[in-house]
């Protein structure tokens, strides 16, 4: 089947979803997995405090088989974009191999404050999970943690802001969050890796997206594709640094 086409109209941040808005947000589809455009500001899964989630409405995606797809991978909450599901176990099976061993390509947008030392380059540099006695978390450089690689190129700029492509080698927690931020310019609404806000002031919505993925599910034939458009709270900024939209 052809990759199913991007219908729904920009949703905000945070405002309620149903089985069928996840219907309409099918970016690809076939006997072995779907790719969705994950909006921004609900959780793929339920957390230990429960909450509203993706995995809940995945009833709605079955498509005439008789269970729901299930995640073969993870996106943050506040992260928006292509999310890979697959529809029954030996797809999950395979889909997790591939994104275990590094197979899938996958492309972030992010819109930082400031600018990386150069137009592009590699940051290479392991991190580690740190929780706190009031049992938060973080994510660390430590040369001791697990190989995490990044690849940048800036897209645009406009003032203090830059738009940056970012393609993962690795897919550690919070990588391209921490990785951003040891380059010197945090992802724009980032609450953990970027400045403190100013007493009462408002933090944006991260603007970080899952643009684009590549899975080579068959041996032999070129990879699916799956390309989810820049929600509507990165679109100011993008459009700032120079994105024009490609014609429907």
């Amino acid at each position: 089947m052809p990759p199913a086409r991007q219908t729904t109209l920009p949703r905000p941040t945070g405002a309620p979803l149903s089985g069928a808005d996840l219907v309409d947000r099918v970016l690809y589809r076939d006997g072995l997995m779907l790719v969705i455009d994950k909006p921004a500001g609900i959780a793929v899964h339920a957390g230990p405090g429960g909450g509203p989630n993706l995995e809940a409405m995945f009833d709605a995606l079955r498509f005439g088989w008789s269970k729901p797809p299930a995640l073969a991978h993870r996106l943050d909450r506040d992260t928006s974009g292509c999310l890979v599901l697959g529809r029954h176990p030996k797809a999950l099976r395979k889909l997790g191999a591939l994104f275990a061993a590094g197979k899938v390509e996958k492309t972030y947008w992010a819109i930082v404050q400031g600018a990386p030392p150069g137009d592009d380059g590699t940051v290479d540099q392991a991190l580690r999970k740190v929780t706190r006695r009031d049992g938060g978390w973080r994510m660390v450089v430590d040369p001791d943690g697990q190989t995490a690689v990044t690849h940048y190129r800036v897209r645009g700029r406009s003032g203090d802001l830059a738009w940056l492509e970012l393609r993962p080698r690795t897919g550690r927690t919070h990588q391209i969050r921490v990785h951003c931020a040891v380059l010197g310019c945090p992802i724009v609404g980032d609450p953990l890796y970027g400045p403190p806000t100013a007493p009462g002031g408002r933090l944006p919505p991260l603007h970080l997206h899952a643009r684009a993925v590549a899975i080579p599910l068959k041996e032999g034939k070129p990879p699916i594709t799956a390309e989810a458009p820049p929600p509507a709270h990165m679109l100011e900024a993008l459009d700032a640094c120079g994105y024009t939209p490609r014609p429907a």
